[in-house]
């Protein structure tokens, strides 16, 4: 299989490394992270204008008609620079469920609000008991006329607090943990009944605790049975995670490699001692074993095969919370002390790799979903 990018693949790395490199330095996040909004607003305007947010859309619907390599390219890059903008939550996410579960109305009227970055999107889904599990559902959907109405909680919605539209998980028939009778429905984040209490998450990324109490709202697809097309999108969803914590590790390497390089003990670079040096070769392999699987589930995250596409997710998703924390604390320990600080931008992205690997599922809760498929090749 030739994973080498193509000639367009190749710019679309080089210009929004060059974008983040030029207008999204460690000193212009920082600005970013303590603004009220919590992203940049002209930063947004500059992935719109790139044409990243309308990237994995069809060219029939406005899109630009990448694929899954095209969205690691982006997710990577912006891990490499702990982007804070909603590109996961609004693009990846709630892109993704317009994108394979719209109707020709809803993706007439929403993809290209989304491409020209008009429109931001959260997928709210945690509940207080849900873990892991997306099949737990307890916020409720009752049919009202020609729509539905919602009531329940959810938690952690990131992205919520810029959010124009929710789309939240929901139950239309069914116990709380039953597989059927679930639904995926669009909510408008200003509506009568919608309450957003807005926090920073540790890695200061925004999320929300959203209540809903008699929402209106529209089904996205099938309202019945909507756990598969949830599952569908958070595939692809861990797929591009998996390559924005390719990002996240590999800046985490570079810094530490640097700092071996001029800090000094007994006068000398920390770097000639042999020990910190396998330290960071530790490093540098746990990063490659972990691109490798991101590359395997990156070609797996369209894929219809249910089953194949969803043992990949579990190992790429197992591999990259493994792989992060031999970076992450390797990277704290050899900075020392000042690694711990917020003046540093190690100790930001040890927080938001942290973030990836609990979000939609923990490398445990993956390896034993995996084992209990049979394994990565299981017949």
């Amino acid at each position: 299989m030739d994973f080498d990018l193509s000639e367009e693949q190749s710019l679309l790395k080089d210009s929004i490394e060059r974008l983040l490199k030029d207008r999204y330095g460690f000193e212009q996040r920082k600005a970013v992270l303590a603004s009220a909004e919590g992203y940049s607003a002209e930063m947004w305007r500059g992935f719109a204008e790139m044409g990243l947010t309308a990237l994995p859309f069809a060219e029939a619907d406005g899109g630009l008609g990448g694929g899954p390599v095209e969205t690691a390219i982006v997710m990577e890059a912006l891990g490499g620079a702990i982007s804070l903008e909603p590109y996961l939550a609004t693009v990846v996410l709630g892109g993704g469920f317009v994108r394979l579960g719209g109707s020709d109305a809803q993706k007439a009227a929403l993809i290209p609000a989304i491409a020209s970055g008009e429109l931001k999107l959260a997928f709210a889904q945690v509940e207080r008991n849900s873990r892991f599990d997306l099949h737990h559902v307890e916020t409720t959907a009752r049919k009202s006329g020609s729509g539905w109405t919602l009531d329940g909680k959810k938690f952690v919605v990131v992205g919520a607090p810029s959010a124009d539209r929710l789309i939240v998980t929901a139950r239309t028939a069914g116990g709380a943990r039953d597989e059927a009778g679930i639904g995926v429905f669009l909510v408008d984040a200003a509506a009568k009944g919608v309450s957003i209490r807005a926090h920073a998450n540790q890695d200061g990324q925004r999320a929300a605790e959203v209540t809903l109490e008699g929402v209106a709202a529209e089904a996205i697809g099938d309202p019945a049975n909507g756990l598969p097309l949830v599952r569908r999108v958070v595939d692809a969803a861990i797929a591009a995670l998996c390559a924005e914590a390719i990002g996240v590790m590999s800046a985490m390497h570079v810094l530490t490699v640097e700092y071996l390089k001029v800090r000094k003990q007994f006068g000398v670079p920390i770097g000639s001692f042999q020990v910190l040096q396998h330290k960071a070769v530790d490093m540098f392999v746990a990063i490659e074993q972990a691109r490798s699987i991101t590359l395997y589930a990156t070609t797996l995250a369209d894929s219809e095969d249910d089953a194949e596409r969803t043992r990949a997710m579990h190992a790429a998703k197992a591999e990259i919370g493994r792989a992060g924390r031999i970076v992450g604390e390797n990277a704290i320990q050899l900075h020392g002390g000042v690694g711990m600080t917020m003046e540093l931008a190690i100790g930001h992205y040890f927080k938001r790799m942290a973030m990836i690997n609990l979000t939609f599922g923990d490398d445990a809760h993956h390896l034993a979903a995996l084992a209990a498929m049979g394994g990565l090749m299981a017949a």
